[in-house]
């Protein structure tokens, strides 16, 4: 299965925020891309790592929100990219790589949750097209600009725990269920960090897979307060009163760990949560850990093919042959 899924001791933990854990670090002259940028977890993980001197760009579906979003942050740019619009994916990597520049960090951040049921493209079920397809042709189409040593960060969930991939009808065909796709999404999200590490790391690209954390981000736009509160998240009043759910500064501080940790450099691959690596769990009590179908390199490969076959995009095709 490759990297063992097993704590590792970092001195961070779930109350850790992003600022806190790129304190002393400097990041100048490094390049980051963090989808969804400009809003929830995305937005914190942007402005934490401009703060260490890094240069951010931030694709975004909604350019002139973006702008007025960072507007306060130094060294964030903002383009254009719908991730549930494949030609929007490719005329941003275009115009990325024309730029000529490397790129040092990926952050696939950007997603939707529990949508109701919504196509797009040629009919693929959003949520799966949108959290995972489209990260996988941005990351495929800019890996000519990946530097060696560069490092890519899918935010997964612990709702990849609500199921497996649905091989036999990925794009629910049949008995759409808004939980059911969130939960195939984010087990995608968590097997391409693990194929792509397993494609990358000859060439010094690392990848990595994780659950922020349970936050009240934009990311809930399609939950109302009653399922809010009737999940025991939020009381009458909108106010969070679950015991375990960070603040968006905490939630953000386990992307950027993964993105920067000298200690995951030989440990390419892993699911982390709380700004650690995560333990496997059978358990159907809680959230914490990872299901071992979400890092099975088997069913990580498939997943690969299929999002080939599906976009056409495969950097790897050459190098496969």
């Amino acid at each position: 299965m490759g990297t063992p899924q097993h704590k590792i001791g970092s001195r961070f933990g779930a109350r850790s925020t992003a600022e806190g854990v790129l304190r002393g670090t400097d990041l100048s002259g490094r390049l980051a891309i963090v989808t969804g940028g400009y809003s929830g977890l995305g937005l914190e993980v942007t402005r934490a790592l401009a703060g260490t001197g890094a240069h951010v760009v931030v694709p975004a579906r909604r350019r002139a929100t973006a702008q007025k979003a960072v507007a306060d942050i130094d060294g964030v740019e903002v383009d254009e990219l719908d991730l549930g619009d494949l030609e929007t994916v490719r005329g941003f990597a275009e115009h990325f790589l024309a730029s000529g520049r490397t790129v040092d960090i990926v952050i696939n951040n950007a997603g939707v949750m529990a949508c109701p049921e919504t196509r797009v493209g040629p009919g693929w079920e959003a949520q799966f097209a949108v959290n995972h397809l489209g990260h996988y042709a941005l990351v495929n189409r800019l890996w000519p600009a990946l530097a060696s040593g560069a490092r890519v960060v899918s935010v997964s969930s612990a709702g990849h725990q609500l199921s497996a991939m649905r091989w036999d009808d990925v794009h629910f065909n049949t008995g759409y269920d808004r939980w059911q796709a969130y939960g195939q999404a984010k087990t995608a999200n968590a097997l391409f960090a693990k194929h792509l590490d397993a494609l990358g790391r000859n060439t010094g690209v690392r990848a990595y897979s994780l659950h922020p954390g349970a936050i009240i981000t934009p990311l809930q736009r399609h939950l109302s307060s009653q399922d809010m509160a009737a999940k025991g998240w939020i009381d009458d009043a909108g106010n969070v009163i679950h015991p375990d759910f960070k603040t968006p500064q905490q939630g953000a501080a386990t992307s950027v760990w993964a993105a920067t940790s000298p200690l995951l450099a030989n440990l390419g691959g892993a699911y982390c949560e709380d700004c650690d690596v995560a333990e496997l769990t059978t358990s159907d009590e809680g959230w914490s850990g990872v299901r071992d179908y979400a890092i099975d390199p088997v069913q990580a490969a498939r997943l690969w093919a299929l999002s080939a076959d599906l976009t056409g995009v495969d950097a790897f095709a050459a190098t496969a042959r």
